[in-house]
C-alpha cells in the first residue's frame, strides 16, 4: 500500500470522526464529493490548486473564497490541511476512502450495475433489494449502460462483481465443457 494511501485513509478517518461526532456523516460525504466535483470540473481552479509555485495561503484562501457558503467547516478545514501539507493531489484519494469509511459504519454498500438496456425502477429496486440480502448492508445502486454487453447484468460491489452477464455465462459453460473433456 503506499504512503500517500495511507495518508489518505488518515485524513479520510479523522473527517469521519469529527463528521460522527456532528451527526453529519452523510453530509460530509456529499459535501466533499460535490466539492472535488466542482475543482475538476474548472480546468483552470484544477490547474491553480494543484501548482507548485503557488503558495498554500493563496490556495487556500481562494478555496474559502469560492466554497465557504457551501461546504462546512471539516470539510473545509481538509482541504485546507491537504493543501497546506502539499497533499493537493491526495484530495480524491480521501474522499474515496472516506466514502468506505462512512460506507461501512452506516451498513451501506456501493454497487454499479452495468447492463446492456436501461433498467426500469422496479426492476433496479429488485437488484437493489437481492443485493443487500446478498450482502447484509442496504446497496445504493449505480446503473452504467455499457453497450458490450449482450445480455444480462454485471453487478460490482467494492472489489467484487457478480457476472450474469450472457458472455460471463457463454465463459463459464465453455470452461465446463473443457473440463468434462479433459477427463
Amino acid at each position: 500500500m503506499s504512503q500517500d494511501t495511507i495518508a489518505a485513509k488518515r485524513y479520510a478517518q479523522a473527517l469521519f470522526e469529527v463528521a460522527r461526532d456532528q451527526n453529519r456523516i452523510v453530509q460530509i460525504e456529499q459535501e466533499l464529493a460535490s466539492t472535488i466535483s466542482a475543482i475538476h470540473d474548472h480546468a483552470d481552479l484544477y490547474k491553480l490548486i494543484r501548482h507548485p509555485g503557488i503558495g498554500a495561503d493563496v490556495k487556500i484562501g481562494l478555496i474559502k473564497q469560492i466554497f465557504a457558503s457551501q461546504i462546512s467547516e471539516p470539510v473545509l478545514n481538509t482541504i485546507g490541511l491537504l493543501i497546506e501539507r502539499r497533499r493537493e493531489e491526495s484530495l480524491e484519494a480521501v474522499a474515496k476512502a472516506y466514502t468506505k469509511i462512512a460506507s461501512d459504519a452506516l451498513g451501506l454498500a456501493n454497487a454499479t450495475v452495468y447492463t446492456a438496456v436501461e433498467l426500469t425502477e422496479a426492476e433496479l429496486e429488485n437488484i437493489r433489494t437481492t443485493f443487500s440480502q446478498l450482502t447484509g448492508k442496504q446497496i445504493r445502486l449505480e446503473s452504467v449502460l455499457d453497450k458490450n454487453l449482450l445480455g444480462g447484468i454485471q453487478v460490482r460491489i467494492g472489489d467484487r462483481l457478480y457476472d450474469g452477464s450472457l458472455a460471463g455465462k457463454l465463459e463459464r459453460l465453455h470452461k465446463s465443457l473443457n473440463q468434462t473433456q479433459a477427463l
